[in-house]
């Protein structure tokens, strides 16, 4: 019945907590996969592979509708299919959908500004695959870090430790959402989504080697 306090997060040796960095770790991938990107830059990526102004604020709209309604199911599924699984088929169907934005942008033809334009079928699989990739976020790394985060930490360092993951996470955001725009200009789309592809597969790994909670158990003696 006290504060909670910093030093609460501390092991013997002086360093974190195994399951503090567990927790950073939920919280710093769930931002490096890109998502904020798709949000915050939306009307503009559209545009810049030639969709026109008002497709490109219609498309904003849709993915945010998208958005909202995966994460609904999320609620819905959170407590029958667990966590863990959740996390694994988000990773898996982010690493798809965005490898698929990744290789589209990469391999497009090239406009006389430098930007790359995506014709015929491509715009209308780009478009697919961006939304199918807000899907599988929504109803996974979305919702489900923050249901971990609230429940992995026992009573003793929750407070102070949940602080710590939640910092972090925006400073992760802060990071991906500053890097975007000169990643953009120097390497191109593809080279961004590549990243984000990359962070999605590494999600992968840590939730199978890292997360053992499937119905709500807390993480804490891990």
């Amino acid at each position: 019945e006290r504060e909670p306090r910093f030093s609460d997060l501390l092991g013997r040796n002086g360093g974190l907590l195994r399951i503090v960095w567990i927790g950073i770790g939920l919280s710093v991938l769930q931002q490096l996969v890109g998502i904020n990107v798709i949000f915050y830059y939306s009307s503009i990526l559209w545009r810049a592979v030639g969709f026109s102004e008002q497709n490109s604020l219609t498309i904003t709209v849709i993915t945010g509708a998208v958005n909202i309604i995966t994460t609904l199911v999320a609620i819905a599924f959170v407590d029958k299919f667990g966590r863990k699984p959740l996390l694994i088929i988000g990773s898996i169907g982010m690493t798809v959908t965005l490898g698929t934005l990744a290789s589209l942008f990469g391999t497009a033809q090239l406009d006389a500004a430098g930007n790359p334009t995506l014709s015929g079928s491509a715009g209308i699989v780009a478009l697919l695959a961006a939304n199918l990739y807000v899907f599988c976020f929504g109803f996974s790394w979305g919702p489900v870090v923050w249901v971990l985060l609230g429940e992995m930490f026992n009573n003793k360092i929750r407070a102070a430790a949940l602080s710590v993951a939640a910092a972090m996470q925006w400073v992760a955001n802060f990071v991906v959402s500053t890097t975007f725009p000169p990643i953009l200009q120097y390497f191109g789309l593809g080279a961004a989504y590549g990243l984000y592809t990359t962070a999605a597969a590494i999600s992968l790994f840590f939730v199978l080697f890292f997360i053992k909670e499937t119905k709500g158990i807390e993480l804490e003696d891990m």
